[in-house]
């Protein structure tokens, strides 16, 4: 059965869907249609910017979710998923994919997350880590030692967590994790604290932003971050696509739901293929692949 994967933030890179864009005549026409309702020319950015300018929040959600779903029409026929499911800001991708929500008001939603995202992070400074060889629960006990916010944002595959939180929250739990064993408390070059509590002001405002969208029942089940489920219930989706901005992303326990329900091919649909390296690290034995 065929999964169909889509990347979040950090995926990003200089001429990300150009050749769709000029290979392509549908692909032309919503690209264009994303430079109308957004405002601003982000093909020109795309294409080409400054790897500083798709750094800009509102810059590479967008950008990501473009090429992802670009990329899922352009397939045309072939695009036929058993599943799909999302890493963060992916899972927007996979929705519209998978026929929940429309091109236009998925692209608006990422576009309203994006900025409401960066608003929160410029109300309190915060960052992320990643923290390499330490179990999830290992991971959990260390930030709930810590004094100020952090927790666990994702779980990525086993032995590696993302956690988010205040800097100097971060800076504590770093510490913790290191002396605890871990190979690695890395800081992440990131300008908040995605997945976590202090993306509570964004989720307020992305929330009706979400209820107002027209849902409707996906093609494929769309296996949610917040609980590694699958979910066709266009109801339950908005509701766990509202959670998903302050809990961690389940990436993890999102492959293994997969592959215990059949999966056992893995296709990532996006830039970059760091999906394809997580499926390979939960799930060996698999088969992935990607089209950027």
């Amino acid at each position: 059965m065929k999964a169909y994967v889509f990347p979040g933030q950090g995926a990003q890179f200089v001429g990300m869907g150009k050749d769709l864009y000029e290979n392509n005549a549908e692909a032309r026409e919503m690209f264009e249609k994303a430079n109308e309702v957004l405002g601003f020319r982000i093909t020109d950015l795309m294409f080409e910017g400054t790897e500083d300018d798709l750094k800009q929040t509102k810059v590479t959600q967008p950008a990501i979710f473009l090429h992802s779903v670009i990329l899922a029409k352009s397939l045309g026929e072939e695009f036929k998923p058993d599943m799909v499911a999302g890493h963060s800001l992916g899972e927007f991708s996979a929705l519209v994919a998978a026929g929940a929500l429309s091109f236009e008001d998925g692209l608006r939603l990422v576009s309203q997350r994006a900025m409401a995202m960066q608003k929160a992070c410029d109300l309190r400074p915060s960052t992320m880590a990643a923290v390499l060889a330490l179990s999830d629960e290992k991971v959990e006990e260390l930030c709930a030692e810590v004094d100020d916010v952090v927790a666990p944002a994702n779980y990525n595959c086993p032995g590696q967590v993302v956690i988010s939180g205040t800097v100097e929250g971060i800076d504590a739990a770093c510490e913790k994790m290191l002396a605890a064993g871990a190979k690695r408390a890395l800081k992440l070059k990131v300008g908040g604290a995605f997945h976590s509590p202090l993306m509570a002001p964004a989720q307020e405002e992305l929330a009706a932003a979400i209820e107002a969208a027209p849902f409707h029942k996906p093609v494929a089940p769309v296996y949610q971050n917040v609980d590694g489920k699958p979910h066709t219930d266009p109801e339950e989706i908005k509701a766990n696509l509202i959670k998903q901005l302050t809990a961690p992303v389940r990436w993890t326990q999102d492959v293994e739901a997969m592959v215990a329900d059949g999966a056992d091919e893995f296709i990532e649909l996006g830039p970059g293929s760091v999906l394809q390296g997580l499926v390979k690290k939960i799930a060996r034995g698999v088969a992935t692949s990607g089209k950027q």
